[in-house]
C-alpha cells in the first residue's frame, strides 16, 4: 500500500509533466502539511509540503503575507521548521517562480492552518485495592481537579495541553465504592512544571543552593586576589639586591647571653 508521502510526491510529479506538455501556464501551488498531518506539540518539527508544475522553480513559503523560507527545486518544495514555539502557529500559504524568468509568478496557494498544541500530561494514581474512586488535587485548590471511578487499581487523570496556567503540586487520593464518606490519605506530591514563554532563551534564574554556591565562589576568588595583590606589594617593597642600597648591611649588635648569675656578676666586676 502506498504511504501519504510517496501518492503526494507521485500526484506533484504527473501534474508536472502534464504541464510541461501542454502550453507553460504557472497555476496556484497545492500546499498540505506531510509531517504530522494533525499539527505539532511544543517543541516538535514539523515538513510543508508545496507542489508547483515546472522545474527550476524557486518556492516561497509565507505566513500571513510574511516570507519564511525559500527553497530552489524541481515541483516541489518541502519545508522543515523545528523547536515549534507558539509564534510559529497560524495559515500559511506558498507560491512559486521560474529561477530563469523571475516575472513568471504563480498565484499563492489556499491557506493551510498549522495548529500547535501543547504537550499532554499524564497522572497515574495506584492503589492496592480495586472498586474505588479516585480523585486529583491541585496545591492551593480546594476542590478536586478530576475524579475517576475505577472497577480496576489504578486510574489515569489527562491534562491535555498543558500551558503555565497548569503548573503546580498535584497529588491523588480515593474513595472505596463501599465506603463513600471514608477518604484516603492523599499521595505524595508531583510537580507540574511549565517553562515560562515570555523568558527569553538563554536565561538561567538561580535559586536556592545555586545562589549560596555563587556566593562562596565570589567570596573564595576575592581572597585569592587579595593575597596575590598583597604578596606583589610586599615584593615591591623589598630591596633589590642589584640596588646600590642592596649591598648595605647593618651589623647585627652583638648579644651575650649569661647562663647563671654568677657569671653575669663576674662580669660586672671586671
Amino acid at each position: 500500500m502506498l504511504s501519504a508521502l510517496t501518492v503526494l510526491l507521485l500526484g506533484c510529479w504527473l501534474a508536472g509533466h502534464s504541464a510541461v506538455w501542454g502550453e507553460p501556464s504557472y497555476p496556484k501551488p497545492n500546499i498540505s502539511l506531510l509531517s504530522p498531518s494533525w499539527g505539532v506539540s511544543l517543541g516538535g518539527a514539523v515538513t510543508i509540503l508545496c507542489c508547483g508544475q515546472h522545474e527550476g522553480l524557486q518556492f516561497v513559503l509565507n505566513k500571513e503575507g510574511r516570507r519564511v523560507q525559500i527553497v530552489n527545486s524541481d515541483y516541489l518544495a518541502l519545508f522543515h521548521i523545528n523547536n515549534v514555539s507558539r509564534e510559529d502557529g497560524g495559515n500559511y500559504s506558498c507560491s512559486y517562480h521560474n529561477q530563469s524568468e523571475p516575472s513568471a509568478v504563480s498565484d499563492s496557494s489556499d491557506p493551510m492552518e498549522l495548529a500547535v498544541r501543547g504537550a499532554d500530561v499524564t497522572i497515574r494514581c495506584q492503589v492496592q485495592r480495586r472498586d474505588v474512586r479516585f480523585f486529583l488535587h491541585k496545591a492551593g485548590h480546594l476542590k478536586p481537579q478530576q475524579r475517576m471511578d475505577s472497577a480496576g487499581a489504578w486510574a489515569e487523570f489527562c491534562i491535555p495541553t498543558v500551558g503555565r496556567q497548569h503548573g503546580g503540586s498535584y497529588s491523588c487520593s480515593y474513595r472505596p465504592w463501599s465506603e463513600p464518606f471514608i477518604s484516603s490519605e492523599p499521595s505524595d506530591p508531583v510537580e507540574i512544571i511549565a517553562a515560562d514563554e515570555s523568558s527569553p532563551p538563554g536565561l538561567t534564574v538561580i535559586t536556592g543552593v545555586s545562589v549560596a554556591a555563587a556566593i562562596l565562589l565570589l567570596l573564595l576568588v576575592a581572597f585569592v586576589c587579595f593575597r596575590k595583590t598583597r604578596a606583589r606589594r610586599g615584593a615591591a617593597s623589598r630591596p633589590n639586591s642589584t640596588s646600590p642600597m642592596g649591598a648595605l648591611k647593618v651589623p647585627a649588635q652583638e648579644e651575650h647571653i649569661y647562663t647563671n648569675i654568677d657569671e653575669w656578676k663576674e662580669t660586672q666586676t671586671l
